[in-house]
């Protein structure tokens, strides 16, 4: 996917000496995207391709990493390749190194046979890089360059990885879709209140709640993507979850589902709209909204229309069907939690960007999230049985789709250390333990009663 870096940096000329590991490396980035967005000298991109195929790579060093493929283009272009682009490998740790291509742009076409070839087309994948590592000065500044030995591979395990979050949000989104008739969004309309405060809590209140623990822990100033994560994971619509959740709370089923309709359909509006907003005045970041609208049509509106159609054509088909999309949601769910710990182990070495002030955060998010929605819902007089399933639709997420939206976005935004993906994909993980204990304390704060026969033909009322 061609990348257009619209990041801007805190440095407008590179320092005397920039390293290739961690923070060095996230710097070096910043000055690259700087360069690339005309707010520094744009001959510096010219100027290090220039460089990098002068060297004596006959005395470099080979090396064998995972990592990923950073694309930066310059927004105004040029007449040639040197100032359009600079491919920069980015290992694991952080360290960043300056890609030499070759001076022939037909040796990174597709089939080339060349190791640069189809290069553009693996910027969205973790890759396996056997490459030539060495230092070089460009006019009296060090930097670290690499020459590909071979073509990158993408691992098995990162393969399955997003095999199976496309899976998994295709397949919920076409089986929720086969549980929903047009008359089902009459419920907004004849019983508008539930449905409207949870829309409000969910687009409303809780992107205000993330803004303002983004503030007060720190993370705008430090870290700011994982400033704008929060902000993403709250401006997401609820998800199957939420429904789930509210079965096992057993509370109102019906309107918990009506309301992850329609916040999905909302999303398509709310989540570009909060993302721009929340992060507006961030130097760092620009929300790529077109890019934010596609995914969101393309992998959950389309398919939930989907769904719809054929329930409204084969409805008996449909009710057949919906099991078996639901439970292929299911297996995609757990493989996705599965293969994104396994294949982001790194991230938890990384404790001073993501420590115990981080991981609080994110629990905190989604249960005051849960809790808050019972305050609102208790305040305007709704019942205690619809009151847990605005709760459980306030604080449970679509985690999956927000993972997405980061990996699609993070390099156009900047995100070097991938931290709106980690955040969102953190999120999906705790908000089943913050679901659990929420549903613990209901039977407490939301005593609900339901009507059951006794033996004989009187009905008893038991308190749930």
């Amino acid at each position: 996917m061609a990348v257009i870096v619209l990041a801007a940096g805190l440095f407008f000329y590179p320092p005397p000496m920039v390293r290739a590991d961690g923070e060095s490396g996230a710097a070096l980035y910043r000055i690259l995207s700087q360069a690339a967005g005309g707010k520094a000298d744009t001959s510096l991109l010219e100027k290090l391709n220039a460089g990098s195929r002068q060297m004596n790579w006959a005395e470099a060093k080979e090396k064998e990493f995972s990592g990923h493929l950073r694309i930066i283009r310059t927004q105004t272009g040029g007449d040639t390749l040197d100032r359009q682009v600079i491919y920069l490998l980015r290992e694991l740790t952080g360290s960043l190194y300056i890609l030499g291509v070759p001076d022939d742009p037909d040796a990174l076409m597709e089939g080339s046979g060349s190791p640069y070839a189809g290069l553009d087309g693996k910027v969205e994948h973790k890759l396996i890089f056997r490459a030539r590592l060495m230092p070089g000065n460009i006019e009296g500044a060090d930097y670290h360059f690499a020459r590909l030995i071979e073509p990158p591979v993408q691992p098995a395990l990162d393969r399955l990885f997003k095999l199976s979050i496309i899976l998994m949000l295709f397949f919920v989104m076409v089986g929720m879709g086969l549980t929903l008739a047009v008359n089902d969004f009459t419920l907004v309309f004849t019983k508008p209140r539930g449905i409207i405060l949870g829309g409000i809590l969910q687009f409303g209140f809780m992107p205000f709640l993330a803004m303002v623990m983004g503030h007060l822990l720190g993370f705008y100033q430090q870290y700011p993507f994982i400033f704008v994560g929060m902000i993403l994971i709250t401006a997401i619509p609820g998800g199957v979850t939420s429904n789930l959740m509210t079965y096992y709370a057993k509370g109102d089923l019906a309107l918990s589902i009506s309301m992850t309709s329609f916040s999905t359909v909302l999303s398509i509006v709310f989540t570009p709209l909060l993302l721009a907003l929340y992060c507006a005045n961030m130097p760092d970041v620009n929300i790529p909204v077109n890019t934010v609208i596609q995914t969101i049509m393309v992998l959950v509106i389309i398919p939930l229309a989907v769904g719809m159609s054929v329930r409204g054509k084969w409805p008996r088909f449909a009710k057949r069907a919906t099991p078996f999309f639901s439970a292929l949601g299911i297996i995609a769910l757990l493989v996705l939690m599965a293969a994104g710990v396994l294949s982001n182990l790194h991230v938890f070495r990384d404790t001073a960007r993501y420590g115990v002030k981080f991981y609080t955060s994110v629990f905190a998010l989604t249960f005051l999230g849960m809790m808050f929605g019972i305050l609102f819902s208790k305040m305007i007089g709704i019942s205690n049985y619809q009151t847990r399933a605005i709760s459980l639709e306030t604080g449970l997420r679509n985690s999956a789709l927000a993972m997405t939206i980061a990996l699609l976005i993070q390099d156009s935004v900047g995100d070097f250390f991938s931290s709106m993906f980690v955040t969102s994909g953190l999120f999906g993980l705790i908000m089943y333990v913050a679901g659990v204990i929420a549903i613990f304390f209901y039977k407490a704060l939301l005593p609900v009663e339901k009507a059951r026969p006794d033996k004989g033909s009187s009905i008893e009322r038991e308190r749930i």
